[in-house]
């Protein structure tokens, strides 16, 4: 999956985020304070987004 649409469903369900690293991009989950990093490469992995969802508890991709 492309980064951009993980990145695009982030923030629809309300994750912020929060810093800027060298390889990663942390996102919040605001409403629980969970954080987790996504990778700055172009593709995804599926389960590596889903991983991602669960971390931040926001219902998983369509």
């Amino acid at each position: 999956m492309k980064r951009k649409d993980l990145v695009r469903h982030l923030i629809d369900s309300g994750c912020v985020l929060l810093r800027e690293g060298g390889k990663y991009s942390v996102f919040q989950n605001p409403v629980n304070g969970k954080e987790t990093p996504v990778t700055r490469h172009l593709e995804i992995a599926d389960y590596a987004a889903r991983k991602i969802c669960k971390e931040l508890e926001i219902p998983q991709m369509r």
